[in-house]
């Protein structure tokens, strides 16, 4: 399942939206996500593709295109999993 297909479901199940009107340039606000949605939105992009969205939450997101290309950048610039984490040290053999 590829980055859209997995936003649509999450829009679909989530947020009762029909799956119809989910076309790469639907409007978020026309799909009805205010923004108390659109943080809840974001909390489930970071659980449902295992990243983490730093700092402050975008808010030059109006499509589900820009969301997608979003969660794209951020898995894109995702650390491998066997990477330590930033300000640990990797243990020596």
């Amino acid at each position: 399942m590829n980055t859209i297909e997995t936003l649509q479901d999450i829009l679909v199940r989530d947020y009762q939206v029909a799956r119809t009107g989910l076309t790469p340039d639907a409007s978020l606000g026309a799909l009805g996500i205010d923004s108390l949605g659109f943080l809840e939105l974001m909390f489930k992009i970071e659980d449902r593709f295992h990243v983490k969205i730093p700092g402050d939450t975008p808010t030059d997101l109006h499509t589900l295109q820009d969301v997608v290309g979003y969660i794209d950048a951020l898995i894109a610039n995702r650390p491998p999993a066997d990477a330590p984490a930033v300000g640990v040290r990797a243990r020596e053999p």
